[in-house]
């Protein structure tokens, strides 16, 4: 029995629908990050979460620090959540999924000092 996953041979395409299917929703960034870790490069983690956060990030057009500011939390909390070092909570996650299908309501968060 062998225990490791061939990074040679699985179909990135495959694994991606399958992982969407169960999420029940497109996962920004999941072939990218599926084909690095095929072409080996798994210094990087990449969770749900994370790529939603980051995704909407770039869809509103802002620097993480201004999203930092506008969501009301630290810059380093902020890059912790896109690289997968540790999960936001759920409070944050329905906001970004909000700004996801509702960018328009960037304008109504303040910046706030954090």
């Amino acid at each position: 029995m062998n225990d490791k996953l061939n990074l040679e041979n699985f179909d990135v395409e495959a694994l991606a629908h399958a992982i969407e299917d169960d999420a029940r929703e497109t996962l920004p960034g999941l072939r990218e990050g599926l084909a690095e870790l095929k072409a080996g490069k798994i210094g990087r983690v990449h969770t749900p979460e994370g790529i939603l956060i980051r995704s909407t990030r770039k869809k509103l057009g802002l620097s993480q620090e201004t999203f930092a500011r506008r969501i009301g939390t630290p810059l380093p909390t902020l890059r912790g959540w896109e690289q997968g070092r540790f999960a936001p909570p759920g409070s944050v996650v329905r906001l970004v999924h909000l700004l996801d299908k509702r960018p328009e309501l960037i304008a109504e968060l303040e910046l706030i000092p954090v």
